[in-house]
C-alpha cells in the first residue's frame, strides 16, 4: 500500500509554518466551504466522511460534535436562564466550547508535535470549522508546556490568523465569531485524559472527573464542550475541501481516511509515515528501511506503551481499529515502537510500568496502590530476586487494576504486563534464578546515546 501524505505533504517546504505557505497550499479553502453552509451540514459532512478520533479511542468525530445540545441564540451573553449564560439551567442555553487536546505524552507517541510545528494553520483552520459546527465562540489549545518551540509556533500562527481575518469577529464576513486561546499545561500525563485536562484548564489539579455528566453536557466551566485530538481536528479541513467520498476513498470501510504512524525504535529510518488506515507493519517497515541491519523483530506496540504488545505474527495485520481489536490490541495513537532481538522484554515493560506509577494522579485506590506494587514486583522480576509466585502475583494485581480504575491509566499500566507475560512467559521465568539473561552491553533499548550511535 502506498503512503498518502496529506497533512505532511509540505512539511519540508521552506517556512511551512507560515500563513503565506499555508495559503499557497489551498489553506482555509475548507473553512470557506464550511461557512457557506450551515453548522448542521458541516457536522453531517464530517459524520459521512467517517472520520474517527485520532487520539486513541477512535470515536466518530461527527457523532461527538452532534452530542452538543443546541438551542437558537445560544453562545451569546445574557441574564440567568437566558441563551448563552453559563448559569442557565438548560445545557443547550449555555456557551459551547471547543478544546484541542495537544497534551501529547503517551510513551512512543510523536505525531501531534511535529504536525503543530510544521503546519499549525491546518489545526487552526480545523478548529474554526469545528467551532462553527458546534456553535462555539471560544476555543482552547491545551499544549504541553515543555515544548516551547511548538508553543511559540502556535502563538504566532494564531496571531497571523487574527490579522488575516480567519479569527476574531465576523470571520470572512460570515457573522461567525471565534477566539482561540493557546494554554500551556504544566506537564502531567494524566492531563491527556479529557476530563483531567478540563480541570487543569480551569486552574485546578488535573484529575479525572466522575462521568456522567459527560463533557458534551457539562465540560469546561460546566458548559457543553467538545474535546478533540490535534490530528482529528487537523483532518477536518481536507474533508470540507474535497468531500466525504474523497476521504472514504482511502483506508477501510469502517476506518476510512489517512493518518500519521510514528515509527520509533530499532528501525533503519524512524519517523512519521502518513498512510491510509489499514496499512500493515510489514509495508511500513519497507518504507522505513526495515529492522536495523543484522537483527530481527521481537515485539512491537501498535499504539504506544498503553496497548498490548504484538510480535512478528501480526506483521500483516491491518493497522486500523478493527484489525488491532481482532488481534487483542488497540490502534491507540498509532505509535509503533519497534523492538528487535537484543531487547529484554522484562526491562522494557518495567520502564513503562515505572512511568505509569510516576504519572498516576492518586485519585483512585486501584491505580494509586496497584501501580506502586507493580513496580516493586517488576523490579524483583528483572533483577532476579523474584519467585515463581511473583509472576502470578503481578498478573493478579494487573487484573485488579484493568477496568477497575477511575480512568484508562490503570488499563495502560496493566496491558503491557499482561500481554508480555502471555507472549514471553519463558523469558520472565529465565530471570528468576539470577537476573536478566541478556547482555545489557549489547541491548540498545536503554543504552547510553553513544552506544546507540555505534
Amino acid at each position: 500500500m502506498p503512503l498518502a501524505p496529506y497533512l505532511s505533504r509540505y512539511w519540508d517546504a521552506p517556512e511551512s509554518w507560515t500563513l503565506e505557505t499555508y495559503l499557497a497550499n489551498d489553506g482555509y479553502t475548507g473553512l470557506r466551504n464550511a461557512l457557506s453552509t450551515g453548522p448542521d451540514e458541516v457536522i453531517s459532512t464530517v459524520l459521512n466522511a467517517g472520520l474517527r478520533g485520532r487520539g486513541g479511542a477512535g470515536f466518530p468525530t461527527g457523532r461527538k460534535w452532534g452530542f452538543i445540545p443546541q438551542a437558537p441564540g445560544s453562545g451569546s451573553p445574557g441574564s440567568p436562564d437566558t441563551p448563552g449564560d453559563p448559569r442557565a439551567s438548560d445545557p443547550a442555553d449555555r456557551p459551547k466550547y471547543l478544546v484541542v487536546n495537544a497534551d501529547e505524552s503517551e510513551p512512543g507517541t510523536c505525531k501531534d508535535m511535529p504536525l503543530m510545528l510544521a503546519t499549525p494553520h491546518v489545526l487552526i483552520e480545523g478548529m474554526v470549522i469545528a467551532a462553527y459546527a458546534i456553535r462555539a465562540s471560544h476555543a482552547f489549545i491545551y499544549l504541553r508546556g515543555e515544548v516551547v518551540p511548538v508553543l511559540r509556533r502556535l502563538q504566532t500562527a494564531v496571531a497571523e490568523a487574527y490579522e488575516a481575518g480567519f479569527l476574531g469577529r465576523d470571520i470572512l464576513g460570515s457573522g461567525f465569531d471565534l477566539d482561540i486561546v493557546v494554554h500551556a499545561g504544566a506537564g502531567a500525563y494524566i492531563c491527556g485524559e479529557e476530563t483531567a485536562l478540563l480541570d487543569s484548564l480551569e486552574g485546578r489539579r488535573g484529575q479525572p472527573r466522575l462521568r456522567p455528566p459527560f463533557p458534551a453536557v457539562a465540560g469546561l466551566y460546566a458548559c457543553p464542550t467538545v474535546v478533540n485530538n490535534v490530528e482529528s481536528i487537523a483532518s477536518v479541513p481536507s474533508i470540507l475541501q474535497h468531500g466525504p467520498e474523497w476521504f472514504r476513498s482511502m483506508g477501510s470501510a469502517k476506518s476510512p481516511g489517512f493518518t500519521l504512524y510514528s515509527l520509533s525504535g530499532h528501525v533503519t529510518r524512524p519517523g512519521q509515515y502518513e498512510a491510509p488506515l489499514g496499512i500493515t507493519l510489514r509495508e511500513l517497515l519497507e518504507h522505513a528501511g526495515g529492522i536495523r541491519e543484522g537483527h530481527t523483530l521481537k515485539f512491537w506496540t501498535p499504539g504506544g506503551s498503553s496497548t498490548p504488545i504484538l510480535t512478528d505474527a501480526q506483521l500483516d495485520m491491518p493497522l486500523d481499529y478493527e484489525g488491532c481489536a481482532a488481534e487483542g490490541s488497540m490502534l491507540g495513537t498509532k505509535a509503533l515502537q519497534i523492538f528487535d532481538d537484543t531487547t529484554c522484554v522484562v526491562r522494557a515493560v518495567l520502564r513503562w510500568t515505572e512511568f505509569y506509577a510516576h504519572e498516576s494522579c492518586g485519585k483512585c485506590t486501584p491505580c494509586r496502590e496497584g501501580t506502586f506494587w507493580l513496580v516493586q514486583i517488576m523490579r524483583r522480576l528483572e533483577d532476579g530476586t523474584a519467585t515463581a509466585d511473583d509472576l502470578d502475583r503481578v498478573l493478579d494485581i494487573s487484573d485488579n487494576i484493568v477496568g477497575k480504575s477511575f480512568c484508562a491509566l490503570g488499563d495502560a499500566a496493566g496491558a503491557p504486563i499482561m500481554s508480555s507475560i502471555a507472549l514471553f512467559r519463558d523469558e520472565y521465568l529465565a530471570h528468576i534464578p539470577g537476573g536478566c539473561p541478556f547482555d545489557h552491553r549489547r541491548s540498545t533499548v536503554f543504552a547510553p546515546a553513544e552506544e546507540v550511535a555505534r
